[in-house]
């Protein structure tokens, strides 16, 4: 399984909005750290927004920040999202479903077991998570810390 480019910049983008808060970010902040479309991100950012993992700020300083703690966003929500629907093989779909094992396949099941197991370690996972080492991923992405923010202390949880 893989996940499309649209989750790994949403990720990516709330990531980056919680590793330089309090600062507030821009699309092109991102897009430039990454060395990724600036037009892609537009649509992720918009989404993200529209959705209330960001708020965005208008005007000549704006940007977008997390509208919610990093601490209460999951990747697995997210994941779940921007990948829906999340159909690993046609028989979970049963209106597009032409599998005649439908109901006697063991696979299928193991599948869904799977997707499931996967979920649940994505839904223990925060933005404040993937952004904890804070220091480490500013440093790989040649930044600075944000005015105004508190330093990261080693070993601290």
């Amino acid at each position: 399984m893989r996940l499309t480019q649209y989750s790994n910049y949403a990720l990516r983008t709330l990531q980056f909005a919680a590793v330089r808060a309090p600062a507030i970010v821009t699309v092109e902040d991102v897009a430039r750290a990454h060395g990724i479309s600036k037009a892609h991100l537009v649509k992720v950012a918009a989404e993200l927004a529209r959705r209330g993992y960001v708020e965005s700020i208008r005007g000549r300083n704006g940007g977008m920040r997390l509208a919610r703690p990093a601490e209460q966003i999951t990747v697995g929500e997210v994941v779940r999202w921007t990948e829906a629907p999340l159909e690993l093989v046609e028989c979970f779909n049963p209106e597009t479903n032409t599998c005649p094992l439908l109901g006697a396949c063991h696979l299928s099941r193991g599948l869904q077991r799977a997707l499931r197991a996967f979920l649940s370690v994505l839904d223990d996972l925060t933005i404040a998570d993937i952004a904890y080492n804070r220091a480490a991923l500013l440093a790989r992405l040649d930044l600075a810390e944000p005015a105004g923010s508190v330093p990261q202390v080693a070993g601290a949880q």
